[in-house]
């Protein structure tokens, strides 16, 4: 309860705030004015962004209570979404709203709620969300059932979420068209995408067999889904759905899916169906990547470059490739790593050979903008519980003394000035993690945090 009615006077008074500027609005018609604002427990930064199709729209800063409230002229109708620190959520505006936030970054989708003009749009949508969280969870154990009876349990499912949907509308007979389509989306899409998913992890089991008998019947959704919608590219339920839909589309002719040759046709998939050159371009990117992390490996397939570097119309995304594929020929496993500085959290320069000498080594390297802190907690402290015998160094590229992990020993966290050799191999800015056995010589020269196979790679570096 004291969570609830923490500061609960400030709350009253923005809303109060909000509610003085609609009835304002309503006497002058030139007054078009959308108002954003809230309150962040344990903020992480102090500042919340507003974007729209990952665009920034403006930034809030946060004041000495930790609240912020923005103004945004002229707002059209449709999705945003919101950024603080790391984490992100969408959110619905219509022009006139008055829409107060609230959260604890502790559990920052979960604490979320919504208040004010527009509040009741976006608290359906983060139930939604949370939701389809927990959907996830409860289908993994059902993709061992046979066909029919993973679609007896998506139709179940379904038919729950469109009565809900149902009877949204019919109270709302006045609700946009716009927001409908939003929120039928958000509660069915989640559900298509784990049909589409369901092919996947058949063909990802040691017994699969290829005959696996699926009917049109399982795919009847499709029927009613654009691929090509690029105004909802941008939203996740809709995003995933097509993603996986691709994934399943190029699975089924065939290819492995940790294969160069999945890959391959996976970034012609995407290319072939995705229409508006900027979600395209940003889907091929982040698909590279994704498989490039997979592998945990020091190795790129030529043609997998190659097909990115012709589907994609970006210069800098074709610029970060390029340099990844560099970066990669840098070190070599097998090899000594040469010396270069690290600083830690006291300024001091130090020596990464002499911090490593003598023992295996987990080096890694990371940035925010491909890698979450708390995934990199979350891994760490369970390596360094597991494989206490093994030494881990964490670089932040370029970083500074003001940033670093907070859910991990300072005295392991270093960060690169601008002038350290590191920035050599790291031209691309993309995360990775060198290991090495304490005669110092490299032994996976471009690990990945984030791979499964990094779990084997530091349990066979553990017993070197």
């Amino acid at each position: 309860m004291g969570f609830l009615t923490k500061n609960f006077k400030l709350k009253i008074l923005i809303l109060a705030f909000f509610v003085a500027i609609v009835t304002g609005c309503d006497t002058k018609p030139t007054c078009d004015s959308t108002y954003f604002g809230g309150k962040i427990i344990n903020p992480k930064s102090d500042y919340v962004v507003l974007y729209k199709n990952e665009i920034s729209i403006d930034t809030f800063f946060l004041d000495k209570n930790n609240s912020f409230l923005g103004e945004i002229p002229s707002l059209h109708e449709g999705l945003y979404n919101f950024k603080h620190g790391e984490e992100e959520q969408y959110i619905y505006l219509n022009p006139k709203d008055s829409l107060l936030i609230r959260l604890n970054t502790w559990r920052f989708d979960e604490t979320l709620v919504f208040s004010g003009l527009g509040a009741e749009r976006n608290n359906l949508l983060i139930d939604s969300f949370l939701e389809s969280e927990k959907d996830r969870k409860v289908f993994m154990k059902y993709y061992d059932l046979s066909p029919s009876d993973f679609n007896s349990k998506i139709n179940q499912a379904e038919k729950l979420k469109l009565d809900r949907y149902e009877d949204y509308v019919s109270k709302h007979p006045n609700e946009t068209e716009k927001f409908k389509h939003i929120f039928k989306i958000a509660l069915t899409y989640p559900l298509y995408s784990k049909i589409e998913n369901y092919p996947l992890a058949q063909s990802a089991k040691e017994n699969y067999k290829e005959n696996l008998d699926i009917s049109n019947y399982f795919y009847k959704h499709r029927e009613h889904i654009a691929l090509d919608n690029d105004s909802l590219m941008y939203f996740y339920a809709y995003r995933n759905y097509v993603l996986n839909h691709m994934y399943n589309k190029v699975n089924s002719l065939g290819y492995n899916l940790n294969s160069d040759e999945f890959t391959v046709n996976l970034l012609k998939e995407i290319s072939a169906e995705l229409n508006d050159e900027k979600s395209r371009n940003s889907m091929l990117r982040k698909i590279f990547i994704r498989h490039f992390y997979w592998n945990s490996l020091n190795t790129i397939n030529k043609n997998t470059v190659d097909t990115f570097l012709k589907c994609n119309t970006d210069s800098i995304d074709k610029k970060l490739i390029i340099n990844l594929t560099l970066d990669v020929d840098k070190i070599k496993e097998g090899s000594f790593l040469e010396d270069f500085n690290i600083t830690d959290y006291n300024k001091t320069q130090r020596s990464v050979n002499k911090l490593i000498k003598n023992e295996n080594s987990v080096l890694y390297f990371w940035n925010p903008k491909y890698i979450g802190k708390d995934l990199i907690a979350k891994r760490i402290q369970y390596f360094s519980e597991k494989h206490p015998n093994l030494k881990f160094i964490g670089v932040k590229i370029n970083g500074d003394y003001k940033d670093r992990i907070y859910n991990l020993d300072i005295k392991s966290q270093y960060y690169l000035e601008k002038t350290s050799k590191a920035h050599t191999f790291l031209t691309s800015q993309i995360p990775r993690t060198i290991l090495i056995n304490k005669k110092g010589v490299v032994v996976n020269s471009y690990a990945s945090l984030s791979s499964r196979k990094i779990f084997k790679q530091i349990e066979d570096l553990a017993k070197n």
